[in-house]
């Protein structure tokens, strides 16, 4: 069975169905994948929203631990006792749903290392990032046709993705304002009204083929929302992002492509038509954005598989051999105490206390019988 985790219900299915188990996975009920099933040291692994990089302060990793240790408190008070009711209902007591999700045969994990901080992984954790990118077709003609017209320079694209088609009036008018002073043609996924500030270089258009424009020869900039399947098509046809995060992860999403040098972040609760244009012009005439995006590309590209084979490769397997228990660790069914050695270290201490204890007292002992004889003879 493939299901994504983000709700849990398929793996409840999955266990009741007696079916092995695969992930297409970015977000769980837990949170972020990676710490469900991988070993996440906070010292260097940045807890997902937090904006963190893997090099942190003091300072900076005690604010990873706390936000951690608070999702944690959040998940087993709020959302977990749903999903145990459930496991209850149909299971009984015994079995818990964390145990569950956990026993999943293949996570494939829609991220890769070009786009996450590297960290520890599992065997059976499988990277297909940017699975639904491939080489861009040609547009239709009235497209091409706008895009051609744009000269030596180029286009820029911009979608919020299929949930936000369209802004407030006012935010709406200040982006419109700041495409009009650009020398660029324009191609925006918009289904609101129409700005007032709309310029002649800008064509709204309800739906657009983001894969083949991003791909194409004069596309210079994409504004995206920051969602992982915008992030990593700019990745694979090389474009600089200037980032407007709404939602979700989208923050955190833009703040790694910042640390990568490819992406200028704006908040959206702040922008106004200067803003937006110097950050567009920004991205437009440094070099560097293109030149580290160009790098991240190449790193994307440069794999044995491409992601989306990978993915139906690990689905295929799994059919073949009815799971793949082999790859899947037993560290789940562990007691926390017993999975960080807390009970071999509690087991180490107490023999070593013991015995400084011992010759503590063996030393103290002899010296005592020492004084003592030594005053025995003083006095003889």
């Amino acid at each position: 069975m493939l299901t994504d985790p983000a709700n849990g219900g398929g793996v409840v299915l999955a266990h009741y169905l007696s079916l092995p188990l695969v992930f297409n996975v970015r977000w769980t009920v837990h949170g972020e994948a990676h710490f469900a099933i991988a070993p996440s040291p906070l010292s260097y692994v940045p807890f997902p929203l937090s904006q963190l990089t893997d090099n942190m302060t003091f300072l900076q990793r005690t604010y990873n631990v706390l936000f951690y240790t608070i999702r944690l408190f959040l998940y087993k008070r709020i959302v977990g006792p749903h999903y145990s009711a459930l496991c209850d209902r149909y299971f009984g007591p015994d079995l818990h749903y964390f145990e569950l999700f956990q026993a999943a045969d293949i996570w494939l994990m829609r991220v890769d290392f070009v786009f996450e901080f590297p960290r520890p992984t599992m065997p059976n954790v499988i990277y297909v990032g940017g699975f639904q990118c491939k080489p861009a077709k040609e547009l239709p003609r009235d497209l091409e046709d706008f895009v051609q017209s744009s000269g030596e320079h180029g286009i820029i694209i911009m979608s919020l993705g299929t949930l936000v088609g369209q802004l407030p009036l006012d935010i709406a008018d200040d982006i419109a304002a700041a495409f009009a002073r650009l020398p660029q043609k324009v191609i925006w996924r918009y289904t609101g009204e129409r700005p007032s500030t709309l310029g002649n270089n800008t064509l709204l258009v309800k739906w657009l083929p983001q894969n083949d424009l991003l791909g194409h020869v004069k596309t210079k900039v994409f504004v995206s929302h920051g969602g992982t399947n915008g992030i990593f098509e700019a990745i694979y046809h090389a474009v600089p992002i200037v980032g407007l995060p709404l939602v979700f992860d989208q923050d955190d999403n833009l703040s790694k492509m910042r640390h990568r040098g490819v992406a200028k972040v704006v908040d959206i609760a702040t922008i106004d038509r200067h803003i937006f244009k110097d950050a567009l012009q920004e991205v437009l005439t440094e070099p560097s954005y293109r030149k580290n995006m160009q790098k991240l590309s190449s790193l994307h590209r440069d794999a044995p598989l491409n992601p989306l084979d990978s993915a139906v490769f690990w689905i295929e397997f799994v059919m073949r051999h009815g799971g793949a228990a082999h790859l899947r660790t037993d560290s789940y069914k562990m007691p926390w105490y017993s999975y960080h050695s807390v009970d071999v270290l509690v087991l180490l201490v107490s023999i070593v206390s013991l015995t400084v204890y011992i010759v503590f007292n063996v030393i103290r002992c002899l010296c005592c019988r020492l004084c003592a004889k030594r005053k025995r003879a003083k006095q003889d």
